[in-house]
């Protein structure tokens, strides 16, 4: 009699466990789950970035390229940047073979995050009488005289979808290969021409060579 009071004593507590549990799952929480509040990101306030410093900016003209760069960030300015004061649009890979022919702005007091632009050559060439790439080239509409212009400055000239051929000028037949070191002898279509997705077509010696 006492074990079958036990047994259904048993089975009546089951009963009452299974019946809790499903309640709770009908509710979708545990019976400790507490209502919460929205979550809302808090807002964030970006403070305005603050105006830079200014600073003294050398004059690094008639300075090896490195060698301006380096007294440029010594004075607090970082932002900088060159190019082929004779506009061949060649690239300074190695700076310390490269000087100093002018830079933008001049030298005096700038807010140390201004644009900081060294024309440069290389060291065995004299610096022009007037920068020749200070800016990048226009796409032109009509066919500019390239003539003694790189042949690099002039595929950056013509829209990216021209066809353009390029052949050594002289007998020796040899690739084009360094476009900025090669100069444009002939051309066609004729300087003026109106461009309408016509081929071009180039002859080029190296720089130092006769046409």
């Amino acid at each position: 009699m006492r074990k079958n009071l036990t047994n259904s004593l048993v089975a009546a507590a089951v009963i009452v466990l299974m019946t809790t549990a499903t309640a709770c799952e009908d509710n979708g929480k545990s019976s400790d789950d507490k209502p919460r509040a929205a979550q809302t990101p808090a807002a964030t306030t970006k403070a305005p970035a603050a105006d830079a410093e200014p600073a003294a900016l050398p004059d690094m003209t008639g300075k090896g390229l490195q060698s301006a760069q380096d007294q440029a960030q010594a004075a607090g300015f970082y932002n900088l940047r060159s190019h082929d004061a004779l506009g061949r649009g060649r690239m300074q890979a190695l700076d310390r073979n490269w000087k100093v022919c002018g830079q933008t702005p001049a030298a005096g007091e700038h807010p140390t995050d201004v644009k900081v632009d060294f024309a440069t050559v290389k060291l065995e060439e004299d610096c022009p009488g007037s920068d020749q790439g200070g800016s990048d080239p226009e796409i032109a509409t009509t066919m500019p005289d390239f003539s003694g212009k790189s042949v690099k400055v002039a595929r950056q000239t013509l829209d990216a979808s021209t066809s353009l051929t390029v052949t050594d000028a002289s007998p020796q037949g040899r690739m084009v290969l360094m476009e900025s070191n090669w100069q444009v002898c002939t051309q066609e279509p004729a300087a003026g021409t109106r461009l309408d997705g016509q081929p071009v077509t180039l002859t080029a010696v190296k720089f130092g060579e006769s046409c």
